[in-house]
């Protein structure tokens, strides 16, 4: 029974990569597959292997299609309002040229929260080009800390997909995924952002292309609106988390059922697209229909990562149901390997050899979920086990990763010099994330 299960652990993820890597097949149906090869495998009859791809996906998608489908409409409204170009305008205008870098970094930060990373980074590209020729440095930078920002918020801060995904297969609390991801991202950012861009940049100049930004600054909407509405979900949901552990003392029973209500990430997220639809849209002229083509628009890469985490979730529950996850948990207790790095070795093998972060971060989650099953860790440790897979999924991107050709291809670098800075950035951001998760780990 224990060979089966060993060998049913090699064989589903053996087929998942090949399907991916060699069939070139939508991950989501891959990752089905791959479930089902266990099951098959491990000794499942077929009405146990459907009924698991059932209650995988089900359990999975209740939660996390609500969170990422109004993240996706409201970081959409942001997008097209100019709220993320807000955001950078302001935070270069407080720091200055000198520290433009620093600016940066902060904007990455904030505006990933609720807008996908490459739009993001499309978005913002204009502004790293028209720094570079004011200041005639290398565009490398400036673009390397907002990669660092976007990125490491990208991975670690919910209500991004990733976490979100992963919270939830794992079980952990999103206040607390936040929390951490904030401790975590800020060193990161520093380090991986600021410290490496300002190292790159003297090693390889870049000069910024052809501007092509037509945004009048005069359209864009105030700073002070789009950072209160920005905010406005993650405050929210942290108070929640804050207020149901007890911390801050409240004992009103209707005022903690309206904190536990409006701290949930669902009406959370309600509250923050209700105010986004009003204030950058309609108050700053856009029509009803335009507003609704905009959400529906969002919706639909939202809809992949939606379906990608559900068959993440049948992953788990296969291993679940098998017995194959508590053999693996068994396994590396024996073994000495601490399930945090093995989180996010998981995840850091899956995104070296298939590219997708995405799909890294399911898949490993899917491996370290039944793990944790037993283990009765505390709502911060789990945290950390989100950021230590999100911190594996970040590592080394290179030519089979989709942002490895967007940030060379707009960046005007050659593949080489692509290798150098972005693959050696995300590979900073990696280690320093799982080190700085890892010190936390061990002090709570």
């Amino acid at each position: 029974m224990t060979l089966s299960l060993v060998l049913a652990v090699i064989a589903g993820i053996t087929v998942l990569l090949f399907l991916i890597l060699r069939l070139k097949i939508n991950a989501f149906i891959a990752l089905l597959i791959g479930s089902i090869t266990v099951g098959i495998i491990a000794g499942l009859d077929a009405k146990e292997i459907i009924a698991t791809i059932q209650q995988g996906m089900g359990n999975t998608l209740g939660f996390v299609a609500t969170v990422v489908g109004l993240g996706a409409m409201f970081g959409a409204i942001l997008e097209e309002s100019g709220g993320a170009k807000t955001i950078a305008n302001f935070t270069v205008s407080k720091f200055g040229l000198k520290r433009a870098p620093l600016a940066m970094v902060i904007s990455g930060f904030l505006i990933a929260i609720p807008v996908f990373f490459d739009v993001a980074f499309i978005i913002l590209v204009p502004m790293i080009y028209a720094l570079q020729r004011k200041t005639s440095k290398s565009l490398l930078l400036y673009a390397i800390p907002l990669l660092a920002g976007l990125a490491i918020t990208h991975a670690f801060i919910p209500p991004t997909p990733g976490p979100i995904a992963v919270a939830d297969i794992i079980g952990a609390d999103l206040g607390w995924v936040i929390l951490v991801g904030f401790l975590v991202g800020v060193p990161t950012a520093l380090i991986a952002g600021l410290w490496f861009g300002k190292l790159i940049s003297k090693q390889i100049f870049v000069e910024a292309p052809q501007l092509t930004d037509k945004q009048k600054e005069d359209q864009l909407p105030p700073i002070s609106q789009t950072l209160l509405i920005l905010a406005l979900p993650i405050f929210l949901i942290l108070l929640n988390t804050i207020t149901s552990s007890g911390a801050l003392g409240i004992s009103n029973k209707t005022v903690l059922e309206v904190i536990a209500l409006i701290g949930h990430p669902f009406a959370a997220l309600i509250i923050a697209n209700i105010l986004a639809w009003y204030f950058f849209g309609i108050r700053r002229g856009f029509t009803k229909k335009q507003l609704f083509e905009i959400t529906t628009k969002s919706l639909a890469p939202a809809g992949t990562i939606i379906l990608l985490t559900g068959a993440g979730g049948v992953f788990k529950q296969v291993l679940t149901n098998t017995g194959a996850g508590k053999l693996l948990a068994t396994s590396l207790s024996d073994a000495g390997i601490p399930v945090l790095a093995f989180a996010f070795i998981s995840a850091a093998i899956v995104r070296i050899i298939q590219g997708s972060s995405t799909v890294a971060m399911i898949t490993a989650a899917g491996l370290i979920s039944p793990l944790l099953i037993e283990a009765s860790l505390k709502p911060i440790e789990l945290a950390c086990m989100v950021i230590a897979i999100a911190s594996g999924a970040s590592i080394f991107s290179h030519v089979n990763d989709s942002g490895f050709w967007l940030v060379g291809q707009y960046l005007g670098i050659s593949e080489k010099e692509t290798f150098k800075s972005w693959t050696v950035m995300t590979t900073i951001l990696a280690l320093v994330g799982i080190l700085t998760v890892s010190l936390i780990y061990l002090m709570v």
